[in-house]
């Protein structure tokens, strides 16, 4: 969640918390909402408050505290600062630094590849905050382009180290389930749910957020986020665009195996006074005093050495490590580092890398399986060990007749074509679906499509265990998702999940959506990204195909033309 913009806050929110005169919402998370505030001072700040069914669960609550006061010791050194908390309040909330300034993500979206000495601003930017974020003993577990904001002095990393709701609430968190983003997860994260989680998977992290601001993608980008997570697991980094020391930065921290990637205040020292700091480097600290003392005292903080050289630093006694289905914070005892040298240009790892066992049982099974399984992406072996995508159940590019077909209704004003895409037409309010195969789908299944709002106040729909003209509807617009059961005419919104902080645009390029249906359970992804998960329970939806089609808004005008596009859809079995 970023601070970029706020927008009004709705009816049902609050208008104040404990001191805090709430001013607008700043965005929404899994853990709860972000509002711009005015302290009593007047200092405007960035207040997160936790969702009101996560507020009674104990357990929870504990978690929350305990980090709190954990997050409260990491010196502000290009992070957010963490300024107040109320673990007890009705609704346990969380203050921040209100950081004025867009996110590294929109910056990229909007503008392209940082230049030169940007990017270098933000790898020395992101390396300081990390640096503080360890040695206070925390681990940020989901850093992101998002979560880099770029604010007028130095970059700053927020959303660090408090519990994800999933993590708090239940027992084990399923391979489907992970906590964090797909593009930015190192390979230990797909282990079984015993792994600890260690500062080393937030330096894969961080070699991911950098070559995406210098290059604009993800350096194992795919069409899907399972593919792209068997690609962090099988092969290299596409670090093309990147030049110099900095790439073989980034291919070092991106490594397969944790042991042999830099730590944090290696990358730091590496970047600001490395034996071959680049020219960029120089001129990013020379044009930013602001950072250049931010990374200073971050060093200085750490056992910073006058002589400028790589040195091997203690890890803290007490640094936190995170087991996937831990509910309570606890420390975990590390090893002191191993001494290292500076690294060479060579970014391949000093050591083999191994899948862990774990990880190759769990791959071998989804192939034995032939689907998506629970376990999140859909994989399999050929006879070299390499993992390859297994082919979806359905699937259709829809840029032409073939699954899906072109068709119209005079009376409904309405139609399906195609033009780049599944194209969805309609020129007055309402509903229309396109014609699609009528193979009835598995009640379990993974979907995943193109996106694309053409025209304002068109929602693009899809239909899952749609049978007898009634099924499960998520509705996909340009400020909202809407998830929710659709009989006949009758359509109950079962939950909106809000899109403040990242609207879908009007004529943007496409937006991936996959929506999993396992048992009672729908959950949303946008880009890799969990939306939100909504429990589907009703005795009247029993199975049935997917269907494409619009919905418009609920306040519409009543003459549009209102219109969509998908593309590129692909269906899987999930086997619980």
């Amino acid at each position: 969640m970023g601070q970029e913009r706020a927008t009004p806050l709705r009816p049902h929110d609050p208008r104040r918390l404990g001191p805090y005169e709430l001013l607008g919402r700043l965005g929404e998370g899994g853990m709860g909402t972000v509002y711009l505030a005015r302290a009593e001072s007047g200092v405007l700040v960035a207040v997160k408050m936790v969702r009101a069914d996560l507020a009674p669960d104990d357990a929870f609550r504990r978690r929350f505290r305990s980090e709190v006061n954990r997050v409260r010791q990491v010196p502000p050194f290009c992070t957010a600062e963490v300024l107040d908390a109320d673990p007890d309040h009705e609704q346990p909330y969380l203050v921040v630094e209100y950081v004025d300034g867009p996110s590294l993500a929109e910056v990229v979206e909007e503008r392209g590849p940082l230049t030169a000495a940007n990017l270098h601003s933000v790898a020395i930017g992101v390396a300081t905050a990390l640096t503080a974020i360890h040695g206070a003993g925390i681990i940020h577990r989901d850093l992101k382009p998002r979560n880099v904001l770029l604010a007028p002095g130095s970059p700053k990393v927020i959303d660090f180290g408090i519990a994800r709701p999933m993590e708090a609430t239940s027992g084990h968190t399923h391979t489907n389930q992970m906590v964090g983003t797909v593009a930015y997860m190192a390979p230990e994260r797909f282990g079984d749910d015993t792994s600890l989680l260690t500062p080393a998977a937030d330096v894969f992290a961080w070699g991911g957020v950098v070559a995406y601001a210098g290059t604009g993608r993800t350096p194992f980008g795919a069409d899907s986020p399972p593919a792209t997570a068997a690609r962090i697991l099988t092969r290299p980094p596409d670090l093309t665009g990147l030049t110099g020391p900095l790439r073989d930065l980034v291919g070092h921290a991106l490594e397969k195996d944790p042991a042999n990637r830099p730590t944090a205040r290696e990358l730091l020292d590496l970047l600001v006074a490395g034996p071959q700091q680049p020219a960029p480097a120089a001129a990013a600290l020379a044009h930013q005093p602001g950072l250049r003392v931010a990374a200073e005292e971050a060093q200085a903080a750490t056992g910073y050495h006058g002589t400028r050289q790589l040195t091997a630093i203690a890890a803290p006694a007490e640094l936190v490590g995170y087991t996937e289905d831990s509910i309570v914070t606890q420390p975990v005892p590390v090893s002191p580092a191993a001494p290292h040298t500076p690294f060479s240009h060579d970014p391949h790892p000093r050591r083999p890398w191994v899948l862990p066992v774990a990880v190759v049982l769990l791959l071998l099974a989804l192939a034995a399986a032939g689907g998506v399984a629970a376990a999140f992406w859909p994989t399999g072996h050929d006879d070299a060990g390499v993992v390859q995508e297994t082919p979806p159940l359905l699937e259709d590019p829809l840029r032409q007749a073939r699954l899906w077909k072109p068709s119209a209704d005079a009376d409904e004003k309405a139609g399906c074509s195609f033009a780049d895409g599944l194209v969805v037409r309609r020129e007055t309010k309402g509903v229309f679906r396109c014609r699609g195969p009528a193979d009835a789908e598995p009640d379990d299944l993974q979907t995943e499509v193109g996106v694309r709002l053409l025209t304002p106040d068109s929602c693009a729909s899809v239909w899952l265990r749609f049978r007898s003209n009634q099924g499960y509807q998520v509705r996909v617009c340009e400020r909202n998702v809407y998830v929710g059961t659709h009989k006949s005419t009758d359509i109950e919104v079962l939950k909106t999940i809000p899109l403040d902080d990242r609207p879908i645009g009007v004529g943007a390029p496409p937006t991936t959506i996959t929506m999993t249906v396992s048992g009672k359970t729908l959950e949303v992804l946008r880009d890799g990204e969990l939306l939100g998960t909504v429990t589907i329970d009703d005795p009247d939806i029993r199975g049935g195909r997917v269907a494409l089609g619009i919905y418009t808004e609920q306040y519409a005008p009543q003459v549009g033309p209102y219109e969509v596009a998908f593309t590129d859809i692909k269906i899987w079995p999930v086997e619980r």
